[in-house]
């Protein structure tokens, strides 16, 4: 499905993009391949499947985003897709999973979301609640990052 070229792109792919204008073209050098060839290569990586996206990280902190905190909702199976979608687009969450209850859990649906301290967390989980018409939520604040990092795979 991949070959070593593709390991290689991908190896350069899997870090910090260069911070320059063409940042393809110094990764094109690296791998010994023309910038143009390189993109088409990353296109075709994304057709295929194996690319599933960029993206950018944005470190929270240094934006004043000094509160961080995961909320699992408790809600009801038939609204699990519906309460997702309205959850994923509020702008201050930026992870919505679905995750199966364990035990005495019952939370079945998790966000994350990011404020400047934790009463404007609370905050954006009382709007949540109110577009979603759903009560039973806990809210479990940040204590310390150990890790923040992206998996390496070649």
């Amino acid at each position: 499905m991949v070959d070593d070229l593709d390991k290689k792109i991908i190896h350069y792919l899997q870090g910090d993009l260069p911070l320059i204008t063409r940042p393809f073209s110094v990764i094109a050098g690296k791998v010994g391949i023309s910038e143009k060839e390189l993109i088409e290569r990353i296109r075709g990586l994304k057709e295929r499947g194996v690319l599933r996206r960029f993206g950018a990280s944005l470190n929270h902190r240094r934006v004043g985003l000094r509160a961080n905190a995961m909320v699992g909702w408790f809600v009801p199976e038939n609204r699990i897709v519906e309460v997702g979608h309205l959850m994923a687009n509020f702008e201050e969450v930026s992870h919505c999973y679905q995750r199966r209850p364990q035990g005495d859990w019952k939370y079945n649906l998790f966000i994350m979301i990011h404020g400047k301290n934790k009463k404007e967390c609370k905050d954006i989980v009382t709007r949540i609640s109110e577009r979603i018409g759903i009560k039973d939520f806990v809210i479990l604040f940040t204590r310390a990052e150990f890790k923040k990092t992206s998996p390496e795979y070649f």
